[in-house]
């Protein structure tokens, strides 16, 4: 698994990798049942504190991107509650539009974005 961390983003680490772990479900180079790298690993891997790769792990979770096994470690498991997901992305896609508007993005530069973003994960 490629993940990229930019330790210079105000971005928080955890939020980064629980972001880069689901455009890598989205393109699947991540498959529903696969296995993600134990928590050390990960942490090692990356360069990052064992609790920072937990953090986001129990947030994709508490997302429905994934289940905790005490065998297998943290599995990609995809809740399938639609309705959920469209409330949140609306929620989520607010604010990013109104930024939008207040620099003046036309509604079909946004369109656009937004059909080259999803081709990009279309399956």
């Amino acid at each position: 698994m490629i993940v990229e961390i930019d330790f210079n983003s105000d971005e928080a680490l955890y939020i980064q990798l629980r972001n880069q772990i689901i455009i890598g479900i989205a393109t699947e180079r991540i498959r529903e049942g696969d296995t993600l790298p134990s928590v050390r690993q990960l942490a090692d891997h990356i360069g990052i504190n064992m609790h920072t790769v937990n953090k986001a792990y129990s947030v994709l979770k508490q997302e429905g991107f994934v289940r905790l096994d005490r065998r297998r470690g943290a599995v990609i498991a995809l809740d399938t509650d639609k309705l959920q997901t469209l409330e949140d992305m609306r929620r989520d896609m607010s604010v990013i539009l109104a930024r939008g508007v207040c620099k003046n993005v036309s509604r079909k530069e946004v369109h656009d974005l937004v059909d080259s973003i999803y081709d990009a994960f279309s399956r």
